[in-house]
C-alpha cells in the first residue's frame, strides 16, 4: 500500500482579486510552478467565482464564529481515514461530484432509503459504487459534539473532498461554505444527470455545460481519475471493443476483467500512481491508456486533445485549473438562507 503524502510546503501566488487570492500547491513537485500562468488564468476565473459565491451566499468564513474548529475536525478525521485506506480520498471526491451533479451540492446523496423515502444511493451510477458514508458519519458526529446543529452535511462533504485531494498530494483550494441540507432526493435525477463511463466527448461537454461548467472545467475535473478505482463493468467494453486503446494495456486489464463475469472486480484508474494525486492521468491518455471509454474520449482527435497534452506536461497548469473548477462545481445550486435544513444525522432528514 502506497503511503500518503504529508504537506511539506505551501506556495502562495498573489492575484489581483480578494475572493480567490492565491493558488496553493501541496506537492513538492510543484515548487517550480509558473506564477504567471496561475495569475493569468485564475484572475479570469475569479471574476466568475466571486459572482457565483455572492449569488449563492456562500463564504469561506461562514462558520468562523459559530464553529471555528470545523476545518481541523474535518482534516483530522480525513487524515485518519486516508491513512487507513488511501482510496478513501478518491471515494470522497467522487461522493462530492455525485452530490453536486444531482440537484446541486445539497448533501442529498447522503440520505438513506426508508420504507417511505427513496434516495440516490441505489441509483444506477451509485449502487455498489459510491462509498465513504461512514467517514462522513464520523465527521458529522465530531462536528456535532463541538458545534451542535450548526454545520450542514453538504459543507462537511465539500471540505472532506478537498482534504482527500490534499492528503494524496494534490492542490488545495478555498472551500466556500454556507450550504444547507436537502430534505429530498431524486433517484431519477441521479440516473439521468451523472455522465456514464461510456459517454462520448460531446455528451461529456453537454453534461458539464448543463451545470455551468465549461469544456475546460470538464477536462480538468476528469483529472480526478488520477486516483481511485473502477469496476470491471464500467471499462469492459472499452478494453474489448474500442480501437483507441493500447493493446498491452488492454491485455493487462483483461486478466482482471474477463469478457463475462467479474463485474465488480476493481482496477486502478491510474496503474502507475493510483493513490497519488498528480497529472499521470493525462500522460496515460496521450499513450491511449485511459481506463474508461469516457476517459480516452478526452484524447481522441477531438477538441480537448491540446489541453490534455498541456496537462500531461504541465502539472501546475492542471492543478490550477482543477482547483478553480472544484470551486465552481461546489457552487452548483446550493441551498442557502432558510432553504433546506441543518441535518443532525446526515443519513436522514430531521423529524
Amino acid at each position: 500500500m502506497q503511503k500518503t503524502h504529508t504537506v511539506a510546503r505551501e506556495l502562495y501566488i498573489a492575484l489581483p482579486t480578494e475572493s480567490l487570492s492565491h493558488c496553493i500547491f501541496t506537492d513538492l513537485g510543484f515548487a517550480s510552478i509558473m506564477a504567471s500562468y496561475c495569475s493569468a488564468f485564475l484572475a479570469v476565473a475569479t471574476v466568475c467565482l466571486v459572482a457565483c459565491s455572492v449569488r449563492a451566499q456562500l463564504s469561506p468564513t461562514f462558520y468562523d464564529w459559530t464553529c471555528p474548529s470545523l476545518r481541523s475536525i474535518v482534516r483530522s478525521a480525513m487524515t485518519q481515514a486516508v491513512g487507513q485506506d488511501p482510496t478513501m480520498g478518491a471515494s470522497m471526491l467522487r461522493l462530492f461530484f455525485h452530490d453536486c451533479f444531482v440537484n446541486g451540492c445539497d448533501g442529498s446523496i447522503l440520505l438513506d432509503d426508508t420504507s417511505t423515502f427513496t434516495g440516490e444511493k441505489n441509483a444506477g451510477p451509485n449502487a455498489n459504487s459510491v462509498r465513504g458514508f461512514e467517514v462522513i458519519d464520523t465527521i458529522k458526529s465530531n462536528v456535532e459534539t463541538a458545534c451542535k446543529a450548526t454545520v450542514s452535511c453538504a459543507d462537511i462533504l465539500a471540505l472532506a473532498a478537498r482534504d482527500g485531494v490534499v492528503l494524496l498530494g494534490g492542490p488545495t483550494w478555498t472551500v466556500q461554505l454556507g450550504r444547507r441540507d436537502a430534505t429530498t432526493a431524486s433517484q431519477s435525477s441521479a440516473n439521468s444527470n451523472l455522465p456514464s463511463p461510456g459517454s462520448s466527448l460531446s455528451q461529456l461537454i453537454s453534461s458539464f455545460s448543463s451545470k455551468g461548467l465549461s469544456a475546460r472545467d470538464m477536462t480538468a475535473l476528469s483529472g480526478a481519475h488520477t486516483i481511485g478505482q473502477a469496476r470491471c463493468t464500467t471499462f469492459r467494453s472499452h478494453i474489448y471493443n474500442d480501437a483507441n486503446v493500447d493493446a498491452s494495456f488492454a491485455s493487462t486489464h483483461k486478466h482482471t476483467c474477463p469478457a463475462s463475469g467479474g463485474d465488480s472486480n476493481l482496477a486502478p484508474l491510474d496503474l502507475k500512481t493510483p493513490t497519488t494525486f498528480d497529472n499521470r492521468y493525462y500522460q496515460n491518455l496521450v499513450v491511449r491508456r485511459g481506463l474508461l471509454h469516457s476517459d480516452q474520449e478526452l484524447f481522441n482527435k477531438g477538441s480537448q486533445d491540446s489541453l490534455v497534452r498541456q496537462y500531461s506536461t504541465n502539472a501546475a497548469a492542471f492543478s490550477c485549473d482543477f482547483a478553480a473548477a472544484m470551486v465552481k462545481m461546489g457552487n452548483i445550486s446550493p441551498l442557502t438562507g432558510t432553504k433546506g435544513e441543518i441535518r443532525l444525522n446526515c443519513r436522514k432528514v430531521n423529524n
